[in-house]
């Protein structure tokens, strides 16, 4: 499909992240004010950016990230956190405080799980029945039980988990990953998002913004069908030695053009987009097609079931990235399809039937591959629910309300304890009453097994120095750490 060149630049950034090829040079310079601007005098130079391969602060166990990033809120209570009492008490009033999200359909009712829980591996760790795959790999993971953000509302959930803070703008984690560490390589963008066939989750591009980081650093779009990659193909007038010339010519044009203009971050950035573009053009078409991969491997991740079809594809794609050098692939689900405040009793059981199985595949598959240790697999969403009833209207209409003051989601590889359960929620799986993992701490946590230390991976902007962590006070949860 041949590039509308009428989007202001920054849109189109955003929508294509680095998806750039067969463009019409003079014509989209021009439009977007790169060759015809006057040279500025006395132009204070400022810091260049790119995507070489960069030192970290000290020795690193991760190189590369996989986030199966769960939008809506998975019930903990429901997954990975059992609570008899919970039980004990259903249909009994709540002997405490609830703070509700949605009080039209409030109950104070308590709503013990419907699923029986179940120790596993020789950790012991107590999974639901909903989750029979991640059980046999439970001996592979930290599993944390003490998540909180603070907030109850999906954008500033969203935010916090993704972005370290509860407000939108900020760059998100994998914008941060390059941005410290750069490429592994470079025939493939540093950072790719696989979206859902139906769509983006709600909020859509800010999962992978780059914020105020130089839009070098945003994540690449890559959809579930075909073209995977929007507008990566040239066309067929300009394939081969056309294509080839024409870039030269660009990178010629736009490296004079940046001489003259210094800092101009949008430009670096569209400069190492061509460069990159024309790599993809075979790199990723490569990358993307499983379709060269094994029988038993498409079985271990349920390519040829209907109901993990999808999932499955897109967690071997993912761990063929990281193969293949990427730094930080996540993995997103349609709209919010964990947020369960209805009918949870039907749905939950969908959403675990459609992704446990190639999760736990993701998992199997990188460590006989020898890149579980350096790879980091990340499980769990925004939030999780209420211990109380919602719309209560009948069992099948039951459901959850958002909860952020206790929830739990697991990580595996790259440097985390194998079999072992952080912190606990209290008797009905409210609140963190044990070991707490704030939202800032995790991801100081994460960065140190890159090799980060989150008070000095910062960017300088409007005077100040802003990291991800953004002197919130956080620390490093080194009892997750191996």
């Amino acid at each position: 499909m041949p590039l509308s060149f009428c989007s202001p630049r920054r849109h189109f950034l955003q929508q294509q992240g680095m998806g750039l090829a067969g463009l019409a040079l003079a014509d989209l310079l021009t439009r977007d004010g790169l060759l015809a601007a006057p040279v500025k005098p006395e132009t204070i130079a400022e810091p260049s950016f790119d995507l070489l391969e960069k030192k970290p602060h000290f020795e690193p166990r991760a190189k590369a990230m996989i986030s199966l990033f769960m939008m809506g809120g998975p019930s903990q209570m429901d997954l990975f956190d059992p609570k008899p009492m919970l039980t004990k008490y259903h249909g009994q009033k709540f002997p405490g405080d609830i703070k509700y999200d949605n009080l039209a359909q409030a109950s104070s009712k308590c709503f013990g799980s419907p699923w029986k829980f179940k120790r596993h591996g020789q950790s012991g760790i107590e999974l639901s029945e909903l989750l029979p795959n991640l059980a046999e790999v439970v001996d592979e993971i930290t599993l944390i039980r003490s998540m909180t953000s603070g907030v109850s509302n999906h954008a500033q959930g969203l935010y916090a988990m993704n972005a370290g803070r509860v407000t939108a703008g900020r760059p998100a984690l994998g914008s941060w990953l390059t941005y410290g560490l750069g490429s592994q390589t470079d025939e493939l963008p540093a950072y790719m998002v696989l979206s859902h066939p139906s769509g983006l989750p709600t909020f859509s591009g800010e999962h992978y913004t780059n914020g105020w980081l130089p839009a070098l650093y945003q994540g690449t779009l890559v959809r579930a069908v075909e073209p995977r990659i929007l507008n990566l193909d040239p066309l067929p007038a300009l394939a081969g030695g056309p294509q080839r010339r024409q870039l030269d010519w660009l990178r010629k044009l736009n490296e004079e053009h940046l001489a003259a203009h210094p800092g101009e971050h949008d430009l670096q950035a569209r400069i190492a987009s061509y460069e990159l573009a024309a790599k993809m053009q075979s790199a990723a078409k490569e990358a993307l097609d499983i379709s060269g991969e094994p029988a038993h491997i498409r079985k271990l991740y349920g390519v040829d079931n209907p109901i993990t079809a999808d999932y499955a594809t897109r967690c071997i794609i993912a761990r063929r990235l990281v193969e293949r050098g990427v730094r930080y692939v996540q993995v997103l689900n349609s709209g919010q399809s964990w947020d369960q405040h209805g009918s949870l009793v039907s749905a939950l059981p969908k959403n675990c039937a459609a992704t446990d199985q190639p999760s736990a595949a993701l998992i199997l598959d990188l460590k006989q591959r020898g890149l579980l240790d350096s790879t980091v697999v990340h499980w769990g969403g925004e939030m999780g629910r209420l211990p109380v009833l919602q719309n209560d209207a009948g069992p099948e209409k039951w459901g959850r309300d958002h909860n952020t003051f206790g929830f739990s989601m697991w990580l595996a590889g790259g440097g985390f304890k194998r079999g072992y359960v952080h912190g606990e929620t209290d008797e009905f799986g409210h609140k963190a009453v044990v070991n707490e993992v704030r939202h800032f701490d995790y991801h100081a946590t994460l960065l140190k097994v890159f090799g980060l230390d989150h008070g000095k991976l910062v960017y300088k902007r409007n005077g100040l120095a802003a990291s991800l962590t953004d002197n919130q006070g956080a620390r490093v949860v080194d009892q997750l750490l191996a």
